[in-house]
């Protein structure tokens, strides 16, 4: 399956169904099942940061405990979406697979999870579904989409 490496305490709070949009910089036509694999790098400062240190710590982990160089859930990759703020009224993403913008397609961004991401406009929401977290699996992990093989149904 593919996966996709991301740095703690981002896939922690992805895993723990508290982050349900990637940021990333450019848009994907990839979609389906996706390993979510926590990187060997932990971001210590944005553990000192709420609302990233009061969820963690909800679920019992800190930057001490995150686990790392491992897969730790299975989500599903469901759309791509673009990235708009309004002066008035905050940041938004559209669902809509060409991005024109369709008010009745406009999903706001709340406190907490535009705080789990960077939601600069112009930049894209990959959105994350039935997120499931598993026992750690050991993996090196890699840049950008990879494949992992789950050997004999650990899933």
């Amino acid at each position: 399956m593919r996966a996709l490496t991301i740095r703690q305490p981002w896939a922690t709070l992805i895993a723990l169904g508290e982050k349900r949009l990637e940021t990333r910089g450019r848009r994907t036509h990839i979609r389906g099942e996706l390993a979510i694999h926590a990187g060997k790098e932990i971001d210590r400062e944005a553990c000192e940061r709420d609302p990233i240190k009061s969820t963690l710590a909800k679920h019992g982990y800190t930057a001490d405990n995150l686990p790392t160089g491992v897969v730790i859930a299975i989500a599903e990759l469901t759309g791509s979406y673009r990235i708009y703020n309004t002066i008035d009224n905050g940041t938004h993403i559209v669902r809509c697979p060409d991005n024109k913008y369709n008010f009745e397609n406009v999903v706001y961004i709340n406190r907490n999870e535009r705080a789990f991401g960077w939601y600069e406009e112009g930049r894209h929401a990959w959105e994350l579904e039935n997120v499931k977290q598993i026992e750690p699996i050991p993996a090196k992990g890699q840049q950008g989409f990879w494949h992992f093989e789950v050997v004999g149904g650990t899933t």
